[in-house]
């Protein structure tokens, strides 16, 4: 009598190597996120349906231009401007092609910054929403660009701007013509202002280095969400310049609200209703036919 083994299939969660690894069970990546805050490991699911913010402390989780457009603008009624304007490597710096090209690829977006013309509930905006997925958000040249076109544009229209800010700062690869863009960026806020518009930013983590310098802190309201990081140089070169051990809180958004740098924490599930709520308060209305 011929005796046969029967062997369970292998479903997808199981390893399929042998030895010691055998019954070890496979189990994707991207299925669980560790927070820094409380390094509770988290279902990437719940992460999305919660605005990523940690179920378990509140700590705020990077979230793409996208996602932020998505969270504050009506749906359906973002209006991009400059999509096409994209950044190539005027000054030859080595592997900047490469670095542009996996950052492109990664995102799906062609520079560091997302503009455009929206309704919050309702009310006439402009904004610029920046992407620390493109190289944690730094300013080139054509981010400098985009971000003075829809200043221009809002003054122009005479239409408030609200620009969402996260950044490590200027970037490199462009030297000089990077750091340019501080002044570029800032007369154009300068001409919005003249004009009597009203310029709301929100920093979030984090937000540093030449954006912090120009842009980011010349809004006529600051508002952060929680514990984000606000500076210029970051606390480590700080501690090293000045040999001097930092608060432990030591630029977070909460430490810099303090000490009077900006005018509100706010949490991202009530970014929408406090933004429409200042606008409201500065004579901003719904769209006429809306």
């Amino acid at each position: 009598m011929d005796f046969f083994t029967f062997i369970k299939p292998k479903n997808e969660l199981e390893a399929s190597v042998e030895g010691s690894e055998q019954n070890r069970p496979f189990v994707p990546d991207a299925m669980w996120i560790k927070c820094p805050g409380c390094n509770t490991m988290l279902l990437a699911t719940d992460m999305e349906e919660n605005l990523h913010i940690c179920t378990k402390c509140g700590h705020h989780f990077k979230m793409s231009a996208r996602e932020r457009i998505a969270l504050l603008t009506d749906e359906g009624s973002f209006q991009e401007f400059d999509k096409d304007l994209e950044s190539t490597n005027i000054l030859d710096f080595p592997n900047y092609d490469k670095k542009l090209e996996t950052a492109k690829a990664k995102t799906g977006e062609k520079e560091s910054v997302v503009t455009g013309r929206a309704l919050m509930n309702g009310i006439d905006v402009v904004m610029c929403v920046m992407n620390p997925m493109f190289i944690m958000g730094s300013m080139g040249t054509v981010t400098g660009e985009k971000i003075t076109r829809a200043f221009e544009y809002a003054t122009k229209n005479s239409l408030p701007i609200v620009v969402c800010t996260v950044s490590g700062g200027a970037r490199m690869q462009e030297g000089i013509l990077s750091l340019m863009q501080m002044a570029k960026t800032s007369g154009a806020v300068k001409r919005h202002s003249d004009a009597g518009l009203l310029y709301i930013t929100v920093l979030t983590d984090p937000t540093t280095g030449g954006v912090t310098a120009s842009f980011a802190m010349e809004g006529d309201i600051i508002i952060s969400e929680p514990n984000a990081l606000i500076g210029f140089a970051g606390p480590r070169v700080i501690e090293q310049t000045i040999r001097q051990k930092l608060p432990k809180d030591f630029q977070t958004a909460e430490f810099v609200l303090e000490k009077g740098f900006i005018d509100a924490v706010v949490k991202r599930e009530d970014l929408k209703k406090t933004l429409v709520k200042l606008l409201l308060m500065h004579g901003y209305t719904e769209k006429e036919g809306e």
